[in-house]
């Protein structure tokens, strides 16, 4: 039954979509003003209709009901009702149904609320979101139906991806889904100011909190993700330039250079051409993710689709969304003015740099990405990794951090670096100090590079605030603030994790000490242990800092049999100045166990890192809000005021 109800409010909420689209196609074309009036409310119960869908998928998975295929193929009765309720997404099907659901009721809250644009805007705006949307409900009622019911119903389900059991299931999906989703309004937002020919200020104060937050998620969801592959998979590595990784790295990366562009537009009415190319990059590289991780053409613990008829599809909406955008930005490209003009030193002119920069880091990701693909349906097997990726994408992200220094101390529109001379030359003799002290310390190139630009970047990302009272300050400078002081903390953590980490791989017995770094180690028991759906040879290991008490590390080797597979749970030991990090192996054959062990000096850092560039984000999205709602109630009052005197 509830199966039935799910499919339901999925075809109706297809149908909604269809109706939006067709109404607001007809009320632009002025053959059909009365539907005009009907598409936002369609537009709000539309993603109604696709909630509900998600809940009955939810709900069908929290209950184990093995009359669903779906259920049935990554679900067991005996899994915690944790991954019963996350596992819902961690399919194939239910990741895009998550997708949908989310795209439909950003389109709904967006209806609902968006009245600062001209309604023939608004209208090819929720048009645009409905085509886009109508293409995704069409691939799940016809290539990828979560609710595809069995006959006869099995005994038990399969089980969930051992991989994916784990708290970050919870988590990571959903922000990335929702960071993919807001690039989709902001896509909408580009293609309803190309048709009716609105690309201005408004138009970008419109998509801007959209923009924010969608980049906000996608931190975190690469954040989260990071760190989540990390301690699960036991390989020592926070990043390995997996193309599923980059699947979500293209966005973010596109997704950074509009949220700065579209501010510029807002603020100071320049880079009109920039805004709307890249709100079309940005939502096409989300979709380039999708058809990565959902088509079959990876292997991949995220890579969940394994049928190519599944791909062309994805690959047929990616030619449509992406191509009509494009043909559409042709068209209309003559009437799309840059705006106001700019000195190049300005700070307009920093932030084109580092879109240009930013630009190119996400054409050296994509292909790298793609090429490895394309070399292989040729024949040939082409392995594209760090020493591809490190020195190239460092070629674009070294300059752009050598003017994100010095950017924001610039004035808008025109501006001589010799105002600003001395906060140049602070920045430069750190930078030029740390290089010495690296090269005297014998530290790599690039790793060498990352620490004087983390220390360069930290000083400068706080001489903003320089001569200013703090109580003052407005949220959003203190959000630009706390962002570029993130991508410091962040980048001084994956320098040292590159240049100092000690690795050790042994083979001890019960009883025996090792060293790894500033840390002693005793092995003192392995003994056998039992969780809800795994057992696991679990080490008790001793861990010493220097001497100090040791603390007790539990490693694990799991053996889970809802599917059968093996992991390995790695142990951590956390401190300020870094983190241990210990995996155990298999036994020997003369009684001892392996173990791999990492000392990684300030690792943690690149995750707390990355929560201070969202926090950055976050207060800057409240900040854009507040100023936002204050003159809505200032417009207000003005209007209250103008109708007393008129009566």
């Amino acid at each position: 039954m509830i199966a039935n109800l799910g499919l339901a409010a999925l075809w109706l909420a297809a149908a909604l979509a269809a109706l939006q689209l067709v109404a607001g196609a007809l009320a632009l074309g002025g053959r059909g003003q009365d539907f005009a009036g009907i598409v936002r409310p369609v537009a709000v119960i539309q993603g109604l209709l696709a909630a509900a869908a998600m809940i009955a998928l939810v709900v069908l998975f929290c209950q184990t009901d093995l009359s669903v295929k779906l259920v049935a193929s990554n679900s067991h009765s005996s899994k915690p009702l944790l991954y019963k309720f996350a596992g819902s997404w961690g399919n194939h099907e239910g990741s895009m149904l998550l997708w949908v659901t989310i795209m439909g009721l950003a389109g709904g809250f967006v209806a609902l609320v968006e009245r600062r644009l001209p309604e023939r805007t608004m209208l090819a705006t929720l048009a645009g979101q409905a085509f886009v949307s109508l293409g995704f409900y069409a691939f799940l009622l016809l290539a990828s139906n979560p609710f595809e019911r069995l006959d006869p119903v099995p005994v038990e389900g399969m089980g969930l991806n051992p991989l994916l059991q784990d708290p970050g299931l919870a988590f990571h999906p959903p922000t990335l889904y929702i960071g993919y989703v807001g690039l989709s309004i902001a896509f909408s937002f580009a293609i309803g100011a190309l048709i009716t020919r609105e690309v201005g200020p408004a138009f970008a104060r419109a998509m801007r909190p959209w923009v924010l937050g969608s980049w906000i998620f996608l931190t975190l969801g690469i954040t989260a993700g990071s760190y989540w592959a990390y301690y699960e998979l036991g390989w020592g590595g926070w990043w390995f330039w997996d193309p599923v990784e980059n699947a979500s790295l293209m966005p973010w990366l596109a997704a950074t250079a509009l949220l700065h562009s579209a501010s510029v537009l807002a603020s100071r009415n320049a880079l009109r051409a920039w805004t709307v190319m890249l709100g079309v990059v940005a939502f096409s590289m989300s979709m380039v993710g999708t058809f990565l991780v959902r088509s079959g053409i990876l292997t991949s613990v995220h890579a969940f689709a394994v049928d190519p008829t599944r791909g062309s599809f994805i690959l047929a909406l990616l030619a449509i969304n992406i191509g009509a955008a494009l043909v559409l930005f042709g068209l209309r490209a003559a009437s799309v003015t840059e705006g106001e003009q700019f000195a190049v030193t300005s700070r307009e002119g920093a932030l084109v740099f580092n879109n240009v920069m930013l630009t190119g880091a996400l054409g050296i990701v994509l292909v790298g990405t793609l090429y490895p693909l394309l070399a292989e349906s040729m024949g040939q097997k082409v392995s594209v990794g760090p020493p591809y990726f490190n020195p190239a994408t460092a070629m674009f992200v070294v300059p752009m951090l050598a003017v994100l220094a010095v950017g924001p101390l610039l004035r808008w529109r025109r501006d001589r670096l010799t105002r600003i001379r001395r906060e140049v030359a602070v920045a430069a003799g750190l930078l030029l100090g740390g290089l010495a002290v690296m090269v005297i310390k014998g530290v790599p190139l690039l790793p060498m590079l990352g620490l004087a630009l983390a220390g360069m970047l930290a000083v400068a990302s706080l001489l903003p605030l320089r001569g200013r009272k703090l109580r003052t300050v407005k949220l959003p400078l203190w959000g630009m603030v706390a962002a570029h002081f993130g991508v410091a903390v962040a980048l001084f953590g994956m320098a040292c994790d590159s240049a100092f980490t000690v690795e050790r791989l042994v083979a001890a017995r019960v009883g025996d000490k090792v060293a790894v770094g500033p840390w002693q180690l005793t092995l003192k028991s392995i003994q056998p242990i039992a969780g809800p759906n795994w057992t696991a040879l679990e080490a008790g290991i001793e861990a010493s800092y220097q001497g100090a008490a040791p603390d007790l590390l539990k490693p694990q080797a799991r053996q889970f049999w809802t599917p059968y597979q093996s992991t390995n749970e790695s142990a951590l030991d956390t401190r300020w100045n870094g983190q241990l990090y210990v995996v155990l192996g298999e036994q020997a054959g003369d009684g001892r166990w392996q173990l791999r062990l990492w000392w990684k000096p300030f690792v943690p850092l690149i995750w707390y890192g990355g929560i201070l560039i969202a926090l950055g984000g976050v207060l800057a999205l409240l900040g854009r809000v507040v100023s936002d709602l204050r003159r809505i109630i200032a417009r207000d009052k003005i209007a209250w005021r103008r109708e007393r005197q008129g009566r």
